[in-house]
């Protein structure tokens, strides 16, 4: 690559660097004779890493509803309003199975509740899959009824009721990452994201995984808004971040019209595979 280029000749052959400057520039002659300083090309601008950024930066920089493109969002208000003329078919024993939950996971049933519920829930697919649950199931095992049913309490009681200074979010990546030493073994994203659908069943959809091959909600947004989000490993905004914010994204685009929230999740698994 060319040195520089000679103002007077506009030829950059034969450039000759006769010292350097302070401030990283340079005093450089060509072969004619003629020397002048060349300024030293500026370095290239640095994107700040995501660790950098505060907590309502990252907010705002994750997708946001309107990133969609108008006629994807016409796209899907089709394939809504085709779904929603169907009528939903529901397994009957949701409502009350998790009604009876949401008493459990109050302060006082997870004080009284026997361990051996907090275990089946665990276990249990009604209104969501958990998919296998053999870490936990054979940590249960190893530490017996009592200390795994504590432990699973405990983690629980955190994620809902953990100390108000730390967010959500952050609680939900302490339990994930196993900062909390209390944390139940194999008590993890999908099990911790139903505890959250149990008790705030208006706000989070039955999709328990942020990101598998079989279609978590970042595969979701992909597929059905052609939303990119985040890879949790590409950054710094934690897994426990990213859970809540892509199921407040697509809450928010899913929109409306829905009998609840396993109605609206169940809409966009089926919109997924739907030809674009």
């Amino acid at each position: 690559m060319a040195l520089a280029m000679c103002p007077l000749c506009s030829d950059d052959e034969d450039v000759e660097v006769v010292r350097n400057l302070e401030g990283g520039g340079r005093l450089v002659r060509h072969r004619c004779g003629y020397a002048w300083e060349h300024a030293a090309p500026a370095a290239p601008k640095k994107e700040r890493a995501p660790s950098s950024f505060s907590f309502d930066e990252l907010a705002a920089r994750f997708p946001k509803a309107e990133d969609v493109e108008p006629g994807r969002l016409e796209h899907v208000a089709r394939l809504k309003e085709r779904y929603l003329a169907g009528r939903p078919d529901f397994d009957p024993r949701v409502a009350a199975y998790w009604a009876e939950y949401r008493e459990i996971f109050s302060p006082e049933g997870l004080r009284t509740c026997d361990p051996r519920r907090l275990k089946d829930f665990a276990n249990s697919e009604v209104g969501a899959r958990p998919g296998n649950q053999a870490t936990f199931n054979s940590a249960w095992s190893a530490m017996g009824d009592a200390a795994a049913g504590e432990a699973t309490r405990e983690t629980i009681a955190y994620l809902l009721y953990g100390p108000d200074d730390v967010p959500l979010g952050d609680r939900l990546q302490r339990l994930l990452s196993g900062i909390e030493s209390f944390a139940m073994t194999g008590f993890k994203e999908a099990l911790l994201t139903r505890v959250l659908c149990v008790v705030e069943p208006e706000r989070f959809l039955t999709i328990l995984k942020y990101t598998t091959e079989a279609g978590g909600k970042r595969e979701i947004a992909r597929k059905v808004y052609e939303l990119e989000l985040p890879a949790p490993e590409s950054v710094n905004w934690t897994l426990g971040r990213l859970i809540l914010w892509s199921n407040d994204l697509l809450r928010s685009l899913v929109g409306d019209g829905f009998a609840n929230q396993q109605h609206a999740a169940a809409f966009l698994w089926w919109a997924k595979d739907q030809p674009a």
